[in-house]
């Protein structure tokens, strides 16, 4: 990949491979490759010099910036001679289907909650907050499942509301990959972290501004620390696509499997199949409203067509 320059006009530093691994100074491995290999999805090709080059900097950068915060809320707390509960740090994870978002989410929990401090680390994707099928079938949404319009953000803003306070403790409904549905009367429960990471495709859309100055949260307004994973599209659409085939034998083997009736396809029309649900529904949601948010992340991975961040982008302070 042909090494950008920076030119100091952008709101991001840009850092080549090498660059940007050199950042981790003395910060400590603390996974095995056992548990790299756990922590990976499918497709993924995560290994342990991934972590070293990319993460490990990523988790001293945000030991900082967590420490930061902390003072700054204490220095808040005297200013206003209150004692409020302490509030969790939270970083979203952004970008498109395919991407790596929840191997990101995964690794970086890991690291995190491996710190000296040894900090309450809890996870969350947004897929849990999409609506019901029976809903999404209803309102003619299906083949916009993954757009903005097909999550309940009502209901995932009154969540991050209630964890940014200090409830305890909060509840975010469950989805099943299996049955590409949420799971009724199933939740994961989160109880004052010291840090959630929030995972999902449209976490850093913003929608459209009132007219008149009217205060609308939007979902990355409860974010400390954000971070977007991105591909050329060539790339995404073919690691949708391998995806897609390697599932055949797995997940859609599964007769409770949604997607069970692609398990019989051959290799041929697995690929026209998944090539076009991916012009169809994810190109769309990427060209729509996941890549304008790019640059509203604090930190960009830029991956290469073998999986790996080949370039990290920071946000200027």
């Amino acid at each position: 990949m042909e090494q950008r320059i920076d030119d100091g006009l952008s709101p991001h530093r840009i850092f080549s491979r090498a660059q940007w691994a050199a950042l981790r100074e003395d910060t400590p491995m603390t996974l095995t490759s056992q548990e790299v290999a756990r922590l990976r999805s499918v497709h993924d090709r995560l290994d342990i010099a991934e972590v070293e080059d990319i993460y490990l900097p990523m988790s001293r950068l945000l030991s900082l910036y967590v420490a930061a915060t902390q003072r700054l809320f204490r220095a808040q707390q005297r200013f206003l001679g209150t004692e409020d509960t302490k509030m969790p740090y939270i970083i979203g994870v952004a970008g498109s289907v395919a991407v790596g978002k929840s191997t990101t989410a995964r690794v970086l929990q890991a690291l995190l909650k491996r710190w000296t401090n040894t900090p309450h680390v809890d996870l969350v994707t947004t897929d849990g907050f999409l609506y019901p099928n029976a809903v999404l079938e209803r309102e003619g949404l299906m083949e916009r499942k993954g757009f903005p319009e097909s999550y309940d953000l009502p209901a995932l803003l009154t969540f991050l509301t209630d964890v940014k306070a200090g409830r305890r403790p909060v509840r975010a409904p469950v989805y099943s990959h299996l049955t590409y549905d949420v799971t009724p009367n199933e939740w994961v429960e989160t109880d004052r972290p010291d840090i959630l990471i929030v995972e999902g495709l449209n976490v850093l859309q913003t929608g459209r501004l009132p007219k008149d100055g009217k205060a609308i949260p939007f979902v990355s307004d409860f974010f400390d620390f954000s971070v977007y994973i991105d591909a050329s599209e060539d790339v995404l659409r073919k690691w949708y696509v391998d995806r897609f085939l390697a599932l055949r034998t797995t997940a859609f083997a599964d007769p409770k499997s949604y997607f069970n009736r692609y398990s019989k396809l051959t290799d041929a029309e697995a690929e026209e199949t998944a090539t076009s649900i991916w012009t169809r529904i994810n190109l769309l949601n990427l060209h729509e409203n996941i890549l304008p948010t790019r640059a509203r992340a604090d930190l960009i991975l830029q991956k290469s067509n073998h999986h790996s961040v080949e370039e990290v982008a920071l946000r200027r302070l």
